[in-house]
């Protein structure tokens, strides 16, 4: 389940310490980068772009979140209800999927799916780019990662390494949807009939995307989202799984409750990873405006790729084919041979500018401290172990302003003229 951070902007060194620091702007454009831009970079003293940041978010819940939980508060029916079943029927029918069940939080929904669709002692294809949960509910059900690489383009799990990597125990894929952009789900499919192999998509960033004009609840064996409060239909917290399969569904539902099919009778044991109406009712009232925000997304995203394209050295991302993209997050890299500086230095540069940045992911998952006994047996994927050195993400989200546009490319040019 990746997750976002707040805005921060980590540095390893003193952008000062880098002589490419100290040079000119030399952006190129007519009149300087605007914005008082030109000459030192705010960093070493000069003159920022703008002395109002750019906001790297917006999470602010609105009347009718307030309201819809206000109500909730006041029936005093603050259990899973009513509300949870209409934001269960809603994401469902959203999202291409059959069955939609609510739980606490992404992590419980990865939990969820993984138990019933994999055993203690398989081999489980995880990304090695993606946030930690992904991975580390799979530890929890007792089964083994493998590590995949990334694609250099799009950067989400590259399907051929994961056939590469398969073994005699290999019984299921976990494939992130990072950043809010789908994998190649045809490809991951496709690996998956020939091989047998169950499919569990974490889509904990990827609300409303889309793949060849379904959703993405249509296809694997199990999606999983979270409602964390910094996620695109965010609550606070809670999750979600979906699925096609009635028994699977039935199995969800049994596993969410403590295994409870009728008032103290229990057929099985499980966990209580229930969400609650409050949190429900604010999904359900963010859900109304959710497909108009995440089409200003698309149109911030498109505004972004227009800036970053035309600055030598950034990378804007790339979409998989046949895919809709939601950005959760706006990710670009840096062709680190172009530039006298790494990417911290970059960033912490472009936040004295104006511009806050944060970096999704600081380490690929191989090189977390929790998976040093895996890494040591399998290595680490060199592609996700770049991603680490040169992605950042800037603002994104549905309230950017042309103001803040300005300010963004100002920044960029003038940070990437100074240091390139």
């Amino acid at each position: 389940m990746p997750a976002s951070a707040p805005p921060t902007t980590p540095s390893t060194s003193d952008v000062s310490a880098s002589p490419a620091s100290n040079k000119a702007c030399g952006c190129g454009s007519q009149g300087g980068c605007g914005g008082g831009s030109a000459g030192a970079l705010a960093v070493n003293g000069g003159e920022p772009v703008s002395k109002a940041p750019v906001p790297f978010m917006s999470t602010a819940m609105q009347a009718p979140e307030i309201e819809a939980a206000t109500t909730v508060l006041k029936s005093g029916m603050l259990r899973a209800a009513k509300k949870c079943e209409e934001l269960e029927q809603r994401m469902a029918q959203i999202s291409g999927a059959k069955h939609a069940m609510t739980c606490a939080n992404g992590t419980c929904a990865l939990q969820l799916a993984y138990e019933p669709l994999t055993e203690r002692g398989d081999d489980v294809l995880v990304p090695a780019w993606s946030y930690i949960a992904t991975v580390s509910m799979v530890v929890a059900r007792g089964a083994r990662p493998v590590f995949v690489d990334s694609l250099e383009d799009t950067m989400q799990i590259n399907v051929a390494d994961a056939e590469r990597r398969l073994t005699p125990k290999t019984t299921a894929i976990a494939a992130t949807h990072l950043y809010g952009c789908p994998v190649d789900i045809e490809a991951v499919q496709d690996l998956a009939k020939r091989k047998g192999l169950r499919v569990i998509y974490d889509a904990a960033q990827a609300h409303l995307a889309t793949y060849k004009g379904k959703g993405i609840g249509a296809f694997g064996d199990a999606v999983t989202y979270s409602f964390y409060a910094t996620k695109n239909l965010g609550t606070g917290e809670g999750g979600m799984i979906t699925c096609n399969d009635d028994a699977l569904a039935r199995q969800i539902r049994l596993l969410r409750s403590h295994g409870e099919t009728d008032k103290y009778l229990h057929e099985q044991v499980g966990y209580n990873y229930r969400m609650n109406d409050i949190t429900a009712a604010i999904g359900c009232a963010r859900l109304d405006r959710l497909e108009a925000e995440t089409d200003k997304r698309r149109e911030a995203a498109a505004r972004l790729d227009s800036i970053v394209s035309g600055i030598d050295g950034l990378i804007a991302p790339t979409t998989t084919a046949g895919a809709t993209a939601v950005y959760h997050l706006y990710v670009v890299k840096m062709d680190l041979k172009k530039f006298g500086c790494t990417r911290d230095e970059f960033c912490k540069a472009l936040g004295a500018e104006g511009v806050p940045t944060a970096t999704h992911y600081p380490r690929s998952l191989t090189q977390q401290p929790a998976f040093a006994a895996y890494a040591a047996e399998q290595g680490h994927p060199a592609v996700a172990a770049n991603l680490a050195q040169c992605v950042f993400a800037l603002p994104m989200h549905q309230a950017l302003t042309e103001e803040h546009f300005r300010t963004i490319e100002g920044a960029l040019r003038k940070v990437a003229g100074a240091m390139r």
